[in-house]
């Protein structure tokens, strides 16, 4: 409690005289000096949410009670929804509302009711136990590899043991699943996970054992930080993987087991790596086996392919052969024809021969005036001929005149040396060239080529 007390000087009587403000100010300083941040336990009444977000609450005790103001930025860190007859504890600062001379606590942080003592007895049995050397590496236990059973000491109802089989199921179908039920929160429970444990231990029954429940409160965690869950965990014959609450919650089952997992569906996935691992590898040899196969396959389907196309049926071998022989035949009748119609050839050249040598005058006038017929003609095809030779010389050299070529608007485009340029790639920006028309000719710079 805190007692201060104003002493009047009867005789010195002070002339200061303060106003309403300036003595509710100097009374908050004094109390924010004398009293620092404390922490305060009661119950919760005349609850207020302002709009602004900020808390405003009736702390209360049998015989006292005390206004609390909480501000929106402390508030939202409460991880409840907090309501009327709640007993919590709040850490605050105690001060004075100076617009209207209240006291009240400024609250900087809250909990529920209790966890100070909960706090207290978790550190004295983490300490205990880790003194004993529960907590030592050395002391933990490797998991099997490929267990052959697994273990789980939860609660039937619980959402973790949904987690925990689907898990399971999807990464270690075959893997069996003892469960070992007992309720996980409440009065007692911590005696009946206890004796769950031992019966795993004991039966033999399971290699892994994991023991685990969903998230919540402290409270309802609390029965994984009693000693004789703790100590059936370390007395425990096989490795324990504890996956109790969520990823931020820590209990001392976590320090004692031989492995912690976040949660439980992380701690399932734990006791079935080796098992996932060596299906994912088999899966992986299924289907490099698959594709070696179908490689294989292919192979043998192409070589068939290629061996179908050489095996030929007989009767197509015998079409062929037929075929061979047609051929041959028709080179034989045309060779045959060939000598005989060389032979004739023969024959009819020795029978002019044998008629040059007998005198034949009329033949002879005859071919003399067929002979002198042609000299005419030949004479006059020999003056016709060059004429018209010449005729298309002449014509070709006018396709040729490049004056025509410009007489029909092209021009010529020479470099300044004299060049002709036909490659407009030749050219740059800046560039002069001459141009040759028809008529005249004429400088040019080059703007752009393309």
């Amino acid at each position: 409690m805190f007692l201060f007390s104003l002493r009047v000087n009867c005789g010195a009587m002070s002339a200061e005289i303060l106003s309403v403000t300036e003595l509710n100010r100097r009374a908050r300083q004094a109390l924010e000096r004398a009293l620092p941040l404390l922490w305060v336990t009661g119950e919760i009444s005349n609850f207020v949410r302002a709009a602004s977000g900020h808390l405003y609450f009736t702390l209360k005790d049998e015989a006292a009670q005390v206004r609390c103001a909480m501000f929106r930025s402390r508030a939202n860190l409460v991880p409840w929804q907090i309501v009327n007859g709640q007993q919590v504890e709040v850490q605050a600062l105690v001060s004075v509302y100076e617009a209207r001379g209240d006291f009240q606590l400024n609250v900087e942080a809250m909990r529920r009711g209790g966890l100070g003592r909960l706090y207290e007895v978790f550190a004295k049995l983490r300490a205990k136990l880790e003194g004993e050397g529960l907590f030592a590496a050395e002391r933990k236990r490797a998991l099997p590899v490929f267990p052959r059973a697994l273990g789980i000491v939860t609660s039937l109802q619980a959402a973790a043991l949904r987690d925990i089989v689907a898990a399971c199921r999807r990464r270690a179908p075959h893997l069996p699943l003892i469960i070992f039920p007992t309720p996980v929160q409440g009065d007692g429970a911590a005696e009946q996970i206890a004796q769950a444990i031992n019966a795993a231990s004991t039966t033999g029954c399971c290699d892994v054992l994991l023991v685990a429940r969903g998230g919540g409160s402290i409270e309802d965690l609390w029965p994984f930080n009693e000693e004789v869950v703790t100590r059936a965990i370390a007395a425990c014959a096989i490795p324990v993987i504890s996956g109790v609450g969520h990823e931020t919650d820590t209990t001392i089952a976590d320090f004692v087991a031989d492995h912690r997992a976040a949660t439980p569906t992380a701690a399932a996935e734990l006791a079935t790596t080796g098992w996932f691992a060596a299906m994912s590898e088999l899966d992986q040899l299924r289907n490099e086996l698959q594709r070696h196969l179908r490689r294989q396959i292919e192979a043998r389907m192409q070589r068939v392919d290629t061996l179908s196309r050489r095996l030929l049926h007989p009767r197509q071998r015998l079409e062929r052969i037929a075929m061979a022989n047609a051929y041959l035949r028709m080179r034989l009748d045309a060779a045959m024809r060939g000598k005989l119609t060389h032979h004739a050839g023969n024959l009819a050249t020795m029978q002019l021969r044998l008629q040059r040598q007998r005198p034949n005058v009329a033949l002879a006038h005859s071919t003399l005036a067929a002979s002198a017929q042609r000299f005419v003609q030949a004479l006059h095809a020999s003056l016709g001929q060059p004429r018209h030779r010449l005729d298309n010389a002449a014509d070709a050299l006018k396709l040729l005149d490049p004056n025509a070529t410009l007489a029909r608007g092209y021009c010529i485009v020479r470099d300044t040396e004299g060049k002709l340029v036909i490659d407009s790639g030749k050219l740059r920006p800046g560039d002069e060239v001459a141009l040759q028309f028809a008529s005249g000719d004429a400088d040019a710079q080059i703007i752009r080529t393309r």
